[in-house]
């Protein structure tokens, strides 16, 4: 069974199954040995900057490697017994690895509670997505982060995962989602995390540096598909792709912006502090409630043309 079928077969449980809350995510279990290894790099540093950037490299690097080496082990074992079983497994891991269903899911939670006209509620479900304050968010506010949410996830939680699960199956797209786990735990420019978490985060901004772009252009080419305003998108991704802390979050963010003819980013408090940023796109219109959904469609016709794009590699060269 080639990787190609295995990828197809992830993406169909993927779509059917979501995130079941009843079975623990390896995600979960990559998290809980970054809390155990972070409260061990903070014993052992005591707040000395230099040690604390050589203690966030170990914990990189160990945390890439188990995760790597783990789902290779459990695979190895289980081909030793019947081809067939891991194929099954990897297919699996596969599934677990990719976010398309669980990120529809929950940004679906901030859509119905603002159909509700629950403004609180869609505060409330937003808090679980993003790392910004969102208890005086307004509406709109609401609306476009949970754009940016999608849009952002698009390549970090869909796209990035199937160019490294193409590149090396299962245990190297796990090992991406390992990244970038470091980087939504430790990865923040702040007091505590500054120095602990660079190597994570510059991992994490080389890992996202081809498949953020990838992004891009495929989210340009389901613009055209669907109908939404590919010329604004082409336009605005040219001006805005690099307006972001991040070498690659506006990579999408733009192309969305600008297909929506709304704008995003701009400054938001994170941890009760107010964090710079700029703005990206033109704020054409007001962002309504439906682009949540029309964001929604951007990245699952991205995703579908990912497949198709990895197929017709692999036809050429297997």
């Amino acid at each position: 069974m080639t990787l190609f079928f295995k990828i197809i077969g992830g993406f169909f449980l993927d779509c059917i199954l979501g995130d079941p809350h009843s079975i623990k995510h390896p995600v979960q279990r990559i998290g809980s040995y970054i809390t155990f290894m972070e409260k061990w790099c903070q014993k052992m540093t005591k707040g000395d900057k230099k040690k604390e950037v050589i203690a966030g490299g170990i914990l990189c690097g160990t945390t890439v490697f188990v995760s790597y080496f783990v789902i290779w082990g459990i695979l190895y074992i289980a081909g030793i017994f019947h081809p067939l079983l891991r194929h099954g497994i990897e297919i699996w891991f596969i599934y677990r690895i990719l976010a398309s269903k669980s990120l529809v899911t929950e940004t679906l939670k901030v859509y119905r509670k603002l159909k509700e006209e629950d403004l609180i509620g869609a505060r409330k479900e937003l808090s679980y997505l993003v790392g910004r304050d969102t208890e005086e968010l307004s509406k709109e506010e609401v609306i476009k982060a949970t754009i940016e949410t999608i849009a952002e996830n698009t390549s970090d939680g869909v796209i990035a995962p199937l160019f490294f699960i193409a590149i090396g199956g299962a245990p190297l797209g796990m090992a991406y989602k390992a990244v970038n786990t470091l980087d939504s735990m430790v990865g923040y420019r702040n007091e505590k995390y500054e120095y602990l978490g660079k190597v994570s985060a510059k991992c994490d901004d080389l890992c996202n540096l081809i498949p953020a772009r990838i992004s891009a252009f495929l989210i340009l080419a389901v613009c055209a598909l669907l109908g939404y305003d590919g010329k604004k998108g082409v336009e605005v991704y040219a001006r805005d792709r690099y307006k972001h802390l991040s070498p690659n979050s506006a990579q999408t963010e733009s192309v969305v912006a600008g297909a929506l003819n709304i704008q995003l980013g701009g400054t938001h408090n994170y941890f009760g502090k107010p964090v710079e940023k700029p703005t990206i796109g033109d704020n054409i219109r007001s962002a309504k409630i439906e682009d949540i959904k029309r964001t929604q469609y951007l990245m699952y016709g991205s995703t579908i043309l990912m497949i198709i794009c990895i197929g017709l590699v692999y036809s050429m060269f297997y």
